[in-house]
């Protein structure tokens, strides 16, 4: 049986609020930031760069995280690259791809900016992009983006789960008609990866990315890149760690993942993720995912229950609510369910203005759970956010 109230031994600022913003940012368990506080005090040295002791052991827990991401997602470890966060990786790709003029993208309106304005600033290039835009609820329909497809698509960007909507997409059904054209596919799995479970192995993305703070629990700072083909992406930074040879008249680059990660990593946070990962995998991503899942459709009926309040995304969604009181401006409902009750939720537009625009609003409010939210904390905010909209009314 899960044991919410265990778990959340592991995450002591839950004393202090309720955490619903789970979307932006998770709490770190304390085992990830013993992990972190023990690379400082035991053994920091740099990864990869010298033969001493510390540096050893620097070099092993870093790839034993690796390691540990890696078989999480069901992935290749050589494939596996650690950036500084989803972003980061989105642009690795977008900025690193051999593309020609005349090129064609294709993503969603629902996606985060993040896998928005790197396929964007591609015009420059030379490269087109079409925006295929989703039902009320925030699903895109495969088929919507299968006939977007042109004689010059090379790409398709797509979320797996929407920030906006809560909306899950049919991401391997995407692949699967993509690659019967020939067509890569990069899959964001901000709001997936330890949410749900993730398997690459039979997804079969040509790209995958999600940030480590999310719902692999990780510190910030830290991102996951997944490169089925690392031969034609050209890395973004040139520097130490990623260089076999350099002479006058030359270099040469170390293959993937040393071909990716120039300069000193984030060894601490890249230690803490691999921990976190850990903590994921032994809680049961199958028994988060109903937990999350369970409080957030409960959420989303009662507040859709309430005069004046809008629910958005489909009944089947993810861990993700976004609302908003008729009357009331979103920032206005997140500092009010702060003040009175220390809910902590996101308002605004999410890093998704296009989204939210869709919607036909000026930004909504978002509440997010995780794998320590509990049943009396939706009761909190149901409870409050039906006084809000009681007093307006």
């Amino acid at each position: 049986m899960y044991d919410v109230h265990s778990v959340r031994e592991d995450f002591p600022v839950l004393k202090e609020v309720i955490y619903l913003d789970n979307a932006a940012t998770t709490q770190t368990p304390v085992p990830a930031v013993r992990a972190m506080e023990e690379y400082f005090f035991k053994y920091a040295g740099n990864h990869g760069r010298g033969a001493h002791r510390l540096a050893r052991e620097t070099t092993n827990h870093y790839e034993d995280a690796r390691e540990s991401v890696a078989a999480f997602l069901n992935a290749d470890v050589k494939k596996t690259i650690f950036t500084r966060n989803a972003t980061e990786s989105i642009n690795v790709v977008a900025l690193g791809f051999p593309w020609e003029d005349g090129d064609h993208v294709i993503v969603t309106l629902v996606e985060h900016h993040s896998n928005l304005l790197p396929w964007m600033r591609l015009k420059e290039e030379g490269v087109d992009l079409t925006i295929v835009k989703p039902d009320i609820t925030g699903i895109v329909d495969p088929g919507d983006i299968i006939s977007a497809i042109t004689g010059q698509t090379r790409l398709i960007a797509v979320t797996q789960v929407s920030n906006v909507f809560g909306s899950i997409q049919e991401v391997s059904r995407v692949i699967k008609d993509a690659h019967g054209e020939d067509i890569r596919v990069l899959v964001d799995g901000s709001q997936s990866a330890g949410h749900m479970p993730v398997n690459l192995g039979s997804m079969d993305p040509d790209f995958f990315v999600t940030p480590g703070h999310k719902g692999l629990l990780g510190p910030q700072g830290t991102g996951v890149l997944y490169i089925k083909e690392p031969d034609i992406i050209e890395p973004l930074f040139l520097g130490g760690g990623m260089v076999r040879a350099v002479n006058d008249s030359g270099y040469e680059i170390e293959v993937s993942p040393a071909k990716f990660e120039a300069g000193t990593p984030n060894m601490p946070g890249v230690i803490g993720l691999g921990r976190a990962v850990e903590y994921v995998k032994d809680v049961g991503v199958k028994d988060i995912e109903k937990h999350e899942v369970t409080l957030a459709r409960d959420a989303a009926r009662r507040l859709a229950g309430i005069d004046g309040v809008e629910v958005y995304g489909p009944k089947e969604r993810s861990s993700v609510v976004p609302f908003n009181v008729t009357g009331m401006n979103a920032h206005d409902v997140a500092m009010i369910l702060d003040q009175t009750r220390k809910i902590c939720v996101r308002s605004g537009y999410h890093c998704a203005i296009p989204g939210i625009g869709f919607l036909g609003v000026d930004g909504t409010v978002r509440a997010s759970f995780a794998l320590y939210n509990t049943q009396e904390e939706v009761d909190q905010l149901v409870d409050t956010v039906l006084n809000i909209a009681a007093f307006i009314a």
